[in-house]
Formats: C-alpha cells, sequence, structure tokens
C-alpha cells in the first residue's frame, strides 16, 4: 500500500505521518511554508519527503504521477484565520485552487483509487444553531477562511460527479472541528498560545472565552482519516460522500472553560486573561453531527476532553523538560491505541 499525505510537515500532517509508521510507503508532500522540515532525523527513513507547492498544477501532477499512490489524504491548506483575512488571495488559491490541483492530477493518473480531501467544520453556512450541523445542511462562510472550505467541498463533489464515475477512484471529504494536541506550535491558536505562555511565565491572552467549540484530540480525527481511506479503498461506492468527524457531546465547551482546565493541568503559575485587541469576526457557536460517521463507519472519537487536554500538557511538559519527543509522541499514539481498542471491546 502507498498512501500520500499533503500538508504533512503541518500538525496534523505529521502526526498522521507517525501514525502510518507500519505501512509499506509514506509519500509526504509539504511546500515548508513554516521553514525546516518538523520531523526527527531518525524519521526520515520511514517516509520520502518531497517539495511541493499544492498551488503549483505541474509540480502536483508529476509528483502524483511518480508516486502513484494508492490512497491520498489531502491535508494542505491555509487553516489560520488571520491569515486567511490578511491574504484572501493566499487562502483560495491553496485551499480552493490547490484541491483543484489535486483532483485534477488524479483524474489523469491511473491506479490512485481512493481520496481524502479533509476541509473542516467551519465549512457549514453557522446559523447559531445549538444542535449539531449534519452533512446534508447548506455550506457558507462568513470570512475567506470559512468560505474556501465551503468551496473546496463544491470543488470535490463537482469532481465527483463529473470525473470519478462508479469503479474509478472514490473521493470523500471530511471535516471535522478544533484540534488540539502536543507538537502543534501554530500562531493565533488556543492551546498552542497557551502552552508557549505556560512556559514563558506568563499568562496567555484570549480573545472569546465564550466561543464553544468542538474540542478534539489530533489523533481522533487522524484514525478517522484512516478509517475513512480504508472504506474508499475496500468499498468506496457507499463512502465516497461527505463525513462529519466531530467529539462527543462533552467536548463542546466554551474556550474560557479549556483554558481554565489548560490552567489546571499546568499548575505553576499558569493564568489567563482577556485580550482587549480588535480580532477577525468568529463563530460562537458550532458543533457537529457525527451520527453517520457512527453508524455508517464505526467511528467514535476515543478520547474525552479531559484526556485530550492532559495529554496535551503532558506533551508540552515532556518537551519543556528537554524529552526525546518522538519517543513521547509515539507512546501518546500508543495509549490512543490502547483506548481505541478498548472502546471497540
Amino acid at each position: 500500500m502507498k498512501i500520500l499525505v499533503t500538508g504533512a510537515n503541518g500538525f496534523v500532517g505529521r502526526t498522521l505521518c507517525r501514525a502510518l509508521y507500519s505501512e509499506q510507503a509514506v509519500y509526504a508532500i509539504d511546500n515548508l511554508r513554516f521553514g525546516a522540515l518538523r520531523f526527527h532525523p531518525s524519521e526520515m527513513s520511514r517516509f520520502t519527503f518531497i517539495h511541493v507547492d499544492i498551488r503549483e498544477p505541474q509540480q502536483v501532477r508529476a509528483v502524483i504521477d511518480e508516486t502513484r499512490p494508492d490512497a491520498i489524504i489531502h491535508l494542505a491548506a491555509i487553516h489560520f484565520i488571520p491569515e486567511c483575512e490578511n491574504d484572501p488571495e493566499l487562502a483560495i488559491s491553496t485551499n480552493v485552487m490547490g484541491t483543484v490541483n489535486l483532483l485534477e492530477a488524479v483524474r489523469h493518473t491511473p491506479g490512485v483509487q481512493a481520496v481524502v480531501v479533509v476541509t473542516s467544520d467551519k465549512c457549514y453556512e453557522n446559523r447559531g444553531w445549538t444542535q449539531g450541523y449534519r452533512e446534508t445542511d447548506r455550506l457558507g462562510g462568513h470570512d475567506p477562511y470559512s468560505n474556501s472550505k465551503a468551496c473546496a467541498e463544491l470543488v470535490v463533489d463537482a469532481y465527483r460527479r463529473s470525473f470519478f464515475p462508479p469503479g474509478g477512484c472514490k473521493v470523500a471529504t471530511a471535516r471535522a472541528g478544533n484540534v488540539i494536541g502536543g507538537g502543534d506550535w501554530a500562531k493565533d491558536r488556543l492551546v498552542p498560545d497557551a502552552m508557549r505562555a505556560f512556559m514563558a511565565g506568563a499568562p496567555v491572552r484570549i480573545r472569546n472565552p465564550g466561543a464553544v467549540r468542538p474540542w478534539q484530540h489530533v489523533l481522533d480525527p487522524v484514525a478517522a482519516y484512516l478509517v475513512l481511506a480504508q472504506g474508499l479503498l475496500l468499498d468506496g461506492n457507499d463512502f465516497g460522500v461527505e463525513w462529519n468527524f466531530g467529539p462527543s457531546a462533552t467536548s463542546d465547551v466554551p474556550v474560557g472553560k479549556v483554558i481554565e482546565a489548560l490552567v489546571e493541568h499546568w499548575g505553576a503559575k499558569a493564568g489567563w486573561e482577556i485580550d482587549p485587541g480588535e480580532h477577525p469576526h468568529e463563530a460562537a457557536y458550532l458543533k457537529l453531527d457525527r451520527s453517520k460517521a457512527a453508524t455508517r463507519l464505526g467511528w467514535h472519537p476515543a478520547i474525552d476532553l479531559d484526556d485530550a487536554l492532559r495529554l496535551t500538557v503532558e506533551w508540552y511538559r515532556a518537551y519543556q523538560a528537554g524529552a526525546e519527543m518522538r519517543g513521547i509522541t509515539l507512546s501518546q499514539i500508543q495509549q490512543f491505541l490502547s483506548k481505541q481498542e478498548a472502546l471497540q471491546n
């Protein structure tokens, strides 16, 4: 089995690649826009890393033709809302046209059997509902990031209907919520901002403590993407659609509750305060209905919110202490697999 992961140097991409250690061949592609490759040197024998800019169609076509993967998990995207606000052209060229470039390459390359395009829970037109959004609900987007993710969903649907008939390559989209976990160093994100502040002995500034988000540990959606890819490979005609992968209902909590839990887990002098500056628009409430994934894929989240926050704090505490982080990450993957096995039994 040959698997290609786009956006492999990002937080979720790195976690996914590490979860694929046992696979025969993993091709990891990224444009390294954040600088150096964020894998430990000892891990490089596990992957074939290829420098590719998803916005460049010829580069994408060449790497798909060269690697001829069986399955692709497409994560390459601009995820940060402030960055998308500041440069909407970059957001659209990456999140929308990058998806077009990938699907164009796939439809011209024999042998690719399955593609999972990861978008976001933000792809829905947010109507302020208290119930979870279902896959059949209207797409939309108030801001460039959300809009670009909705557009990517429409692109996939058009290509699936026009160019990937039954019996050919199977294409699905995956929508997940706010992922957290060790190894996320992104700016303008609650948990990594908090971890940086706590390690520096400073309070973290919070924009909107009342905003409710569907928090989930990164290993839960990573496992979901792999379950979906497997479903596409084995019986793609049933699974080549849209999927929500949200956490349990108890994990849909306000930012303020999450930061208080992080402060408690961290201890010492951890704290937080309100950031009084101006900020981009953010939806006040948004959650996903994951019932389709539960009934048709048999997927359920394995890590509750308290465990997700505990594992996250343990990872950054270990990092601060100078531990060998590859080993810490793999240990947490093993803990997750044990929880997943217990859940299935």
